[in-house]
């Protein structure tokens, strides 16, 4: 199917590029096709560069996706464009006339700090609680799936050091509606100054609060939902590009003293986590696209 977006979004190019389908939203109210509204709740530094990385593989579902662009009223978006950040995202009650389909939240660059400090921490709770009950599914990326976590009762632990590179997981949970599709073994990007102890995600899981699905020895465990399947976690990056890690590695060495990242070649960078990147959002998307027929 396609990705629906106005002919004036800024990666148009990129989306075609890429042989990414798309129409603009006129043709999609004249087709007898009722598309997906996946919400997602970008609150990643220079947003508007991020956006393309979710787009990709959510416009390589069979499915028609309408994303609707969310905002927080209580985050400021310094390093945002504020004129794009106006013209394209809404707010969360906006959004919900009508209720999404599902919910995508980044990542964020505050996973050193308490939850609580966070200054969007309220209006991220209400939001979150609100779509479990009205949303198939949320699917927390990187410092969304720690919150996402942290709200089930299992809290971060800081890293003196990034860990940043491509690392090897393996799936835990064969033929799970969201996972049984994976390799047994993948890759996949991480970028991030947290982790969650391996022995609090055991314990979660045998209390019934969390189900684990992969595994990584470097990582722990970084892919696993709430047990009512209304909430997905990853804790790494599957959306992001080589080029994007080619970036970060570039902004970390302007900051100095940060690790350049493993498990990758500069000279020669390749995208070697892209399956499972693409199978992870297509199953999403599925599952979401079930629970929301069931409904009707």
């Amino acid at each position: 199917m396609a990705l629906i977006l106005p002919r004036s979004y800024h990666k148009i190019s990129s989306i075609e590029r890429n042989r990414i389908s798309w129409i603009e939203p006129s043709l999609a109210e004249r087709q007898d096709i009722r598309p997906l509204r996946i919400g997602i709740l970008n609150i990643m530094p220079l947003g508007k560069q991020y956006e393309f990385n979710l787009l990709h593989p959510l416009g390589l579902s069979p499915l028609q996706i309408e994303p609707i662009w969310i905002r927080l009223t209580t985050h400021s978006y310094k390093t945002w464009d504020h004129a794009h950040l106006n013209n394209l995202y809404i707010s969360w009650s906006e959004a919900m006339n009508p209720p999404l389909d599902g919910l995508i939240i980044t990542g964020a660059p505050v996973e050193h700090m308490p939850f609580e400090d966070v200054n969007y921490w309220p209006e991220f709770v209400q939001l979150v609680n609100d779509a479990r009950s009205r949303c198939a599914s949320t699917l927390g990326l990187c410092w969304a799936g720690f919150a996402l976590a942290y709200m089930a009762g299992v809290d971060k632990q800081s890293f003196k050091e990034k860990l940043f590179g491509i690392y090897p997981m393996r799936s835990l949970v064969p033929g799970h509606p969201l996972m049984g599709t994976q390799d047994d073994k993948f890759l996949c990007p991480q970028s991030r100054y947290a982790s969650i102890d391996d022995v609090a995600m055991e314990d979660s899981q045998r209390q019934g609060r969390l189900r684990l699905l992969a595994y990584g020895d470097k990582v722990g465990y970084t892919i696993f939902e709430t047990t009512d399947q209304r909430q997905l976690m990853h804790l790494g990056h599957p959306e992001y590009s080589a080029g994007r890690i080619l970036s970060e590695m570039e902004r970390d060495k302007a900051k100095g003293n940060v690790p350049p990242p493993e498990n990758f070649n500069p000279n020669n960078p390749q995208t070697l986590w892209r399956s499972h990147r693409n199978l992870l959002f297509q199953q999403w998307l599925w599952f979401c696209y079930q629970r929301v027929s069931l409904n009707h």
